[in-house]
């Protein structure tokens, strides 16, 4: 075992022979979207993003789902499961399985394997002093998703919400291993500063994040002073409040967003400062048009992020 509980990632990683090690991860959840299809598709999306996190291929996938038939019709099943083998599709993965079991709650998700040699895993804790940050996805899907389900979203919100939800990480995976990076995780449930906190954990690194960089979704800041925020937002800062200081002039959409669970979100990259410039580049030719360098690692204070 080369990751597994004793330092959790983003996936455990389990060595085969001297050159193959197995990825392993599982992600699944309730619908943050209404339409089956694009509900399947994005949960894909997010169970495979794991195992790009940590440097590997994917290589297939079985299904996961809560499914309460006495009050859903099967026809809704059919659809997530149909979204999920095309997300997965697009990905190059097959999904050979799967198990479902009938529950008060509908979930989907997916258990992935993948694949990478144990020289070049990416976990979340090998950042340097000096390296840059990069962001691959802007900001602001739990705050949109709870606007959608109180039928205030504005549909340009909705729209790019649901598009960065669908997008793969893989390109920006492939594109970030050319560059050599030191560390990487995916930002998700435990939103921006939750994440960055789990690369500090076990260091004597800091973090330094440049609000006005951070890439944010359409109409995410005016949802944020309405008041539109999630429940786990707001876990999301008591669990992490005493490790980020901001400065005064930070806005308070920021300090609220760097908190908002992320479904389906980007890289949070890693890399030498000379490489970064490159690599932000080629991450923007290469279709990921909001990719940001957001901040860098620091030598301290240990466990700190300071947003200015």
């Amino acid at each position: 075992m080369l990751v597994g509980l004793e330092r959790p990632d983003d996936a455990g990683v389990y060595r085969l022979t001297d050159e193959l090690a197995l990825v392993q991860t599982v992600d699944f959840f309730t619908p943050v979207v209404d339409d089956p299809l694009t509900f399947g598709r994005i949960a894909a999306a997010n169970a495979l993003s794991d195992v790009y996190a940590m440097g590997a291929e994917p290589s297939c996938a079985l299904n996961i789902a809560c499914f309460p038939a006495k009050t859903t019709e099967i026809e809704v099943l059919r659809e997530i499961l149909r979204g999920g083998m095309e997300k997965a599709a697009e990905a190059g993965v097959p999904v050979i399985g799967g198990h479902t079991i009938e529950a008060p709650e509908l979930a989907y998700g997916m258990s992935v394997t993948g694949l990478v040699h144990p020289a070049r895993i990416l976990t979340k804790r090998g950042g340097r002093p000096g390296d840059k940050l990069i962001l691959t996805k802007p900001l602001g899907t739990g705050v949109i998703n709870t606007a959608v389900k109180a039928g205030c979203a504005p549909e340009e919100s909705v729209r790019a919400c649901v598009a960065s939800m669908l997008e793969l990480n893989r390109a920006a995976c492939e594109v970030m291993l050319r560059y050599s990076p030191s560390a990487c995780t995916d930002v998700t449930g435990f939103g921006l500063a939750g994440h960055a906190c789990e690369m500090l954990e076990g260091s004597a690194l800091g973090m330094r994040l440049k609000w006005a960089s951070i890439p944010l979704l359409a109409g995410a800041e005016e949802l944020c002073a309405r008041g539109l925020l999630p429940g786990g937002l707001h876990r999301n800062r008591e669990f992490r409040a005493g490790a980020v200081e901001f400065a005064p002039g930070v806005p308070g959409h920021v300090r609220d967003l760097l908190f908002d669970p992320q479904t389906s979100g980007g890289l949070l990259i890693a890399v030498a400062a000379a490489r970064a410039g490159k690599l932000l580049e080629e991450l923007r030719s290469s279709g990921i048009a909001r990719a940001s360098i957001i901040g860098e690692m620091t030598a301290g204070p240990a466990g700190r992020i300071v947003v200015c």
